[in-house]
């Protein structure tokens, strides 16, 4: 599908981003993040159906295709990055919004919730673990401990000088494409594969993960519990939509299973997909947005 044109736009926390803007102003407006190893054509099938009636807004994030890449690990934390979210929605006039995220979109999305319910009216959550939940299951649940055992090789910086030319072919094959059951092939791929190949992008994509506070413990280790997973956590308040590809072979369906504590006016829908679902099944999730009154 035919996505807007890319808008650079400066923001006060001292980046520039490219972000893909469509529809009416006057609509309520809502906020695409995208995640990990993407951009804004994650929303590809799904951002043309919300401007029909929505002010949609979809950021190619810090780190990413030709937006800003900050030096160093620490300048992709993820406050850095929530930073910039809010710095957007100033910048373009939007006070109160619906935000939906997927994978570390979703990530931040959950953070925004958290943090700035004055600014996040509603959540939509696409493959993305609750933040506690996905501690504790890195701790308690061994079948997600190993799933997520790509966050400690990604962590490895010495990964990096390998990560050009024909090793980005082989990123888009094993850590893609292989996990997306409809094919990525012609203007697609070579999309990616550009917004891959932009001067020091690898690094800063993979810098979200090593700025992450979150420990992945080794498969056959048993480091200190941390203290908050036994303690109470507070709720998101909003509205919130949680859509999941149930065939996520790297976020398992169970993370969805303890969500309602965390998340008391919420709502699930399971589509038969895998991680990347807003690829391989966008009618079902602008469906599932549709029927929950986006």
């Amino acid at each position: 599908m035919t996505l807007p044109a890319l808008r650079r736009i400066a923001l006060s926390t001292g980046v520039e981003l490219d972000v893909a803007i469509a529809g009416d102003p006057t609509q309520p407006p809502v906020i695409l993040l995208h995640g990990f190893p993407e951009s804004h054509r994650t929303w590809r099938g799904i951002l043309p159906d919300l401007a029909r009636d929505h002010y949609v807004v979809a950021p190619d994030q810090r780190g990413f295709a030709r937006s800003s890449k900050p030096d160093g690990v620490e300048a992709y934390a993820a406050d850095a990055i929530l930073a910039d979210l809010i710095a957007l929605a100033d910048r373009l006039a939007i006070d109160r919004f619906t935000l939906v995220g997927h994978d570390w979109g979703g990530a931040i999305a959950w953070m925004a919730a958290l943090a700035r319910p004055d600014r996040v009216a509603r959540l939509v959550i696409v493959n993305a673990p609750h933040p506690f939940l996905f501690q504790r299951a890195l701790f308690d649940d061994p079948a997600q401990r190993a799933a997520s055992q790509y966050i400690r090789r990604f962590r490895d910086t010495t990964i990096d000088q390998g990560l050009t030319g024909a090793g980005l072919e082989r990123f888009f094959g094993s850590t893609f494409a292989q996990h997306v059951t409809q094919a990525i092939a012609g203007p697609d791929k070579a999309a990616y594969l550009d917004e891959w190949a932009q001067p020091g992008a690898m690094t800063a994509m993979l810098n979200w993960y090593r700025a992450s506070g979150v420990i992945v413990p080794a498969p056959d280790e048993a480091p200190p519990r941390p203290a908050f997973l036994d303690r109470p956590f507070p709720p998101v308040t909003q509205d919130t939509l949680v859509i999941w590809g149930i065939r996520d072979r790297a976020l398992l369906p169970a993370l969805v299973d303890d969500l309602g504590p965390y998340v008391p006016r919420l709502t699930v829908a399971r589509i038969d997909a895998g991680h990347f679902v807003p690829w391989e099944a966008p009618e079902a999730v602008v469906a599932a947005m549709r029927d929950w009154r986006i």
